[in-house]
Formats: C-alpha cells, structure tokens, sequence
C-alpha cells in the first residue's frame, strides 16, 4: 500500500481526490487548516465525507512542525494547499505569499532536512501564469504572447487583444508558451513550480506540475465570493440576485469538470514518468462567461437579470484555454465530460445544499475601494 500525503485535502478539489485514492486502495494523510473562507465557520461538509478514508493533520503549511508530521512516511505528496483568489490576491499579498511560497518553502526544507521516502511530488498550479496565453495574428502569420491589456483600451471598451491596430484570434495555450503572469496569485504559482522542479531536481525527487484550468463541481465552495465564477454565479441566482457581468462578457475560460482533474492528477501519481514535466490539465475548450451566466440561469429556472456592466478587474485575462496535447501523450488522459454535461451535475448538486449567504457585492466593495475594479 502507497502512502499519499495531500496538502489542502479538505479541500474542493484535495476531498474529492483523497475518496478517489482511498477506492483506489492508497493510504491518504491530509494536512488542512480548514480555512473559514473555504469550508465557513460551522462543520466541513467536506472533511466529514473523508474523515474515515485519511489520517487527517489540522495544520498550517506555514509551520515546519506540520509538514514534519504529515510527510513522515509518505511515498507521494500532492501539493494542494493554496490561498486561491486572483482579485483577492491584489490586496492580500502578504497572506497569499506566505501560504502560497513560505508554505512550499517549507515544505521543501523537510524534505532536504530529514531522510523522507517521498518519490514523487504532483504540484498543483494554475493556468494563471500563462497571464493572456497563446494567440496568432492572421495577417502576419506568426504567434504572439500579450502582455497585460493597457488601461487606456479597458477604458475604453476595448477589450481584445490587438497587435499595432491588428486583431489576434487566441488559440491553445500549451505548455511551452511564454509566461506572463498577470496577478499576485499568478506570480505565487509561477515562483512554486520552480521552487519545486529546482529541489526536485536537487533531492532526486520526481516532480510533476499540474496547470489547472478553470475548475468546477459539486463540492466547490457556496459561499467563498472571491474564486469559482459558477459556484459565485449560483449563490447570487439562488439568493434571487441580479448577476452583473464585467467587460463585454465575452471573455472566455476553460472550465474543466472536477472528477477530470480528480482523474488527471491520479494519473500524474500512476504514471512513470521518466522526467519532471509541467503538464496543462484542462478540457481544451473555451467558454464565454456571459454563457456560463446564461446555462446557470436556465438550469436554476431563474427570473434574475444578467447585465454586462464594462467594468473591468485588473489582473483579469482576456482569454485562455489549454492544449491539451501532453496530457494525452504522457498522461493518457481525455476529459470525459464537456461543459453542458458537467453544469448539469453541479446545478444538480448544488439544488441539494443549503442556500448560502450571498457575500459577492461584500467582495466587490474591497475590490473597489483598493481601486481594483474600474
């Protein structure tokens, strides 16, 4: 039997792996502060689906004692843990950075510390750090990589991508795109995927980067207003407020449905893969947020209103959706539900929770008063 330890696996993502590795005859240790932010201020419903399949650790990644108990005998950790909000991460940056990098920090100082038996690490990182990605300008017939859109176009409503005047049409971002990240959160990301490919590399541990896209599902959190635009979506529905859109709505994400990203990563585990890779997982399509408003809006049944506003958040993308070329190759790993399908589970799944206080306009207002939302 294969020791797993999970950082964050009381989490959205981390609670619905360590079921799947449990069925899957793995012997799981979690280490989770249970952030209030993520699973509020009574009972997790999450840790209580998964408190008799782990060793659980309430911990902080912050603190070296935590990371010396939890990772004592473990074959593999899979580092999820993270402070995860984009816009929130403009402000709060000294909290993002010290869970974010200081808790990875710690994490590897352990390992070089002390004689572990871990063979693998699988760290979870985002499409953040590919900032606007991947595009191609058609006249000129060659791929750029933007930097972040000027304040001037975002004033006025000028919202695509332009090269000298010319449009760009965005395509797959794959994984040897050059790396804009365009946030705090981003940056976090980025400054860990090196942090543990160096020591990796350093220690003679195999490491595996794992760039999600867009995640969503049952489980994802009802009432955190500052990440998950359907889980943020459903609560206003549900509380029968109005969805306000930022820019023209038609910017587009790549939402990948959680049991694919569950499947990805316990693939990233399985596989013998010869040497430390960074690999996109994601569904490899695009999906505009005014149409995430609208499918959500259809599926509740709902008489609220949706508007396009032309705000716009800084440190917001454009576009972005993942090639998911590698993860087929390395991997073996297709996304097995599209879009529709998985709207249809988590609106399901979501008509069975409690209705959460809607705390979005609370969300917006920091935003606005660290002159973040324009």
């Amino acid at each position: 039997m294969k020791n797993v330890l999970i950082s964050g696996g009381a989490g959205f993502i981390g609670s619905r792996l360590c079921e799947k590795l449990f069925e899957r005859g793995y012997k799981i240790t979690v280490l989770d502060n249970l952030s209030t932010q993520i699973h509020g201020d009574n009972d997790s419903s999450l840790l209580d689906k998964i408190k008799d399949k782990c060793i659980f650790i309430k911990g902080d990644v912050r603190n070296k004692s935590d990371w010396i108990k939890a990772i004592k005998n473990q074959d593999f950790i899979i580092h999820l843990a993270a402070e995860t909000g984009t816009g929130q991460s403009m402000y709060d940056i000294s909290n993002y950075t010290e869970v974010n990098v200081l808790g990875t920090a710690k994490m590897l100082e352990v390992l070089s510390e002390t004689k572990s038996k871990v063979k693998k690490i699988i760290f979870a990182s985002s499409r953040a750090v590919y900032g606007e990605g991947k595009y191609i300008c058609l006249q000129k017939e060659r791929f750029l990589f933007p930097l972040q859109r000027s304040e001037k176009d975002l004033r006025n409503a000028q919202f695509e991508i332009k090269d000298n005047n010319s449009l760009l049409q965005y395509v797959a971002t794959d994984e040897n795109s050059e790396l804009h990240p365009l946030s705090i959160y981003a940056i976090n990301k980025l400054q860990q995927e090196q942090m543990v490919l160096f020591m990796g590399r350093t220690l003679g541990i195999q490491v595996v980067c794992l760039r999600y896209q867009n995640v969503y599902g049952p489980g994802q959190s009802l009432s955190n207003p500052y990440t998950g635009i359907l889980s943020v979506f459903s609560t206003r529905i549900l509380n029968n407020n109005n969805i306000d859109i930022y820019e023209d709505g038609l910017q587009t994400r790549d939402f990948v449905y959680i049991d694919d990203v569950v499947e990805a990563t316990t693939l990233a585990i399985k596989k013998n893969i010869v040497s430390n890779e960074i690999i996109n997982i994601g569904s490899g399509t695009s999906t505009t947020v005014k149409d995430v408003a609208n499918i959500l809006k259809k599926h509740f049944q709902s008489n609220i209103k949706i508007s396009i506003s032309g705000k716009y958040r800084v440190g917001d993308i454009r576009h972005n959706f993942a090639d998911i070329t590698k993860a087929k190759k390395i991997l073996n790993f297709s996304p097995k539900f599209n879009f529709q399908e998985g709207v249809i589970n988590f609106v399901q799944w979501v008509k069975n929770q409690n209705i959460m206080r809607d705390n979005y306009d609370y969300s917006v207002n920091e935003l606005k008063e660290k002159g973040l939302l324009k």
